[in-house]
């Protein structure tokens, strides 16, 4: 199923219109964000009790292929932020009841433990800094992994390691700092923040295990590190697919077909073809063995096996996606390496996200 099924061609319309706006102030466009929040895709993970769309997770990954081939920094962020809603299901009840409440509610924030959480009285004080939050111009509240201190000790886990927690921020007690100067994904945002000697209450601390949810649903018993495959994945197949998408027009220029000859045109054309076909059966084994996932973990069965193949599907496709967009690249004439057209503006958006550390190694 193409990606364009699943969004009314007017939101198409409103995402992409207003991209090289979007490039040049660092964030989502005002109309962007407005569509965002009509929508409630920030609260795609949201528990329900807390006004979230608690999606079920094959759903919720088809939108975000979807929403990424529209626009890779739009997708990203609407991931990665509605990937933080997720953590309510996780947060206590009194904390998450305040923090949900709010209108034009977004988290954003970095999985990097770059920051330090001492136990005090009622809670915590933090300091640290951290990178690449995506989304934090529009953040309402921020989230952030502490190493855990009793005075001077770091407090240790059973096995010996340094125990590491999420914490949610207001917005306002966090300092942003531009750091986002990389040549895609330019309209994330993904600006760094930190905190100096910030108070925050226990109740803002939260453990992310199957076991510690405070929301009985099957989307809190899912393993975040699939979640986190499955979705980010997504993302760059979405921009694959408009990579190709791209291409099929290009190609089929009559003034562009007048640079090669019958024969060339042919092999490029059967390129194509044959890593649209590719794609789309990796796309398939992915959803697979999402759907399965979703399913194993929904019935309470053994989960293991299907889960496993969530991990491999994703690898497999997060590095096709990138490797069909870089065979057909050279094909594409230097229209393809102008910043301002928007075939290149998504192999760029691709070729950053897919420096994502979790898709460094195959395994």
């Amino acid at each position: 199923m193409h990606p364009s099924t699943l969004l009314k061609p007017e939101w198409v319309d409103t995402i992409r219109r207003h991209v090289p706006e979007a490039e040049k102030s660092g964030k989502l466009h005002p109309a962007q964000l407005a569509l965002v929040h009509e929508q409630g895709w920030f609260k795609f993970l949201v528990p329900a009790i807390y006004s979230g769309l608690e999606l079920n997770l094959p759903d919720q990954v088809r939108l975000e292929e979807s929403l990424a081939w529209a626009n890779g920094s739009l997708g990203w962020v609407v991931t990665l932020c509605s990937g933080a809603g997720w953590f309510g299901g996780f947060i206590e009840p009194d904390a998450a009841q305040e923090i949900f409440a709010h209108s034009q509610l977004c988290l954003a924030g970095s999985g990097a433990p770059s920051g330090t959480a001492t136990i005090t009285e009622g809670g915590y004080i933090i300091n640290g800094e951290w990178k690449y939050a995506s989304g934090i111009q529009h953040a309402t509240h921020v989230t952030a992994n502490c190493v855990i201190k009793q005075g001077d000790e770091t407090v240790l886990n059973a096995d010996g390691s340094p125990l590491i927690l999420p914490f949610v921020f207001n917005r306002e007690d966090v300092n942003i700092q531009s750091a986002w100067k990389y040549v895609g994904m330019m309209a994330t945002g993904s600006d760094a923040y930190r905190v100096d000697s910030l108070f925050v209450k226990a109740n803002r601390c939260f453990k992310i295990d199957a076991s510690a949810a405070k929301v009985d649903g099957a989307l809190y018993y899912y393993p975040f590190m699939q979640l986190a495959e499955a979705t980010l994945t997504a993302n760059m197949s979405g921009m694959a697919i408009h990579f190709t998408d791209l291409c099929e027009t290009l190609f089929a220029d009559k003034p562009f077909r007048g640079r090669y000859n019958a024969a060339q045109q042919h092999k490029v054309q059967q390129l194509l073809h044959e890593s649209i076909a590719k794609l789309n059966q990796t796309r398939a084994d992915f959803y697979r063995a999402v759907d399965a996932s979703w399913q194993a973990v929904s019935q309470k069965t053994d989960s293991a096996g299907a889960l496993q193949a969530v991990s491999k599907t994703s690898h497999t496709l997060a590095t096709l996606a990138r490797n069909i967009v870089d065979e057909l690249y050279p094909y594409c004439g230097l229209i393809a390496a102008n910043p301002d057209t928007e075939i290149n503006q998504v192999w760029r958006d691709l070729h950053t996200a897919s420096q994502h550390s979790l898709f460094t190694f195959a395994d």
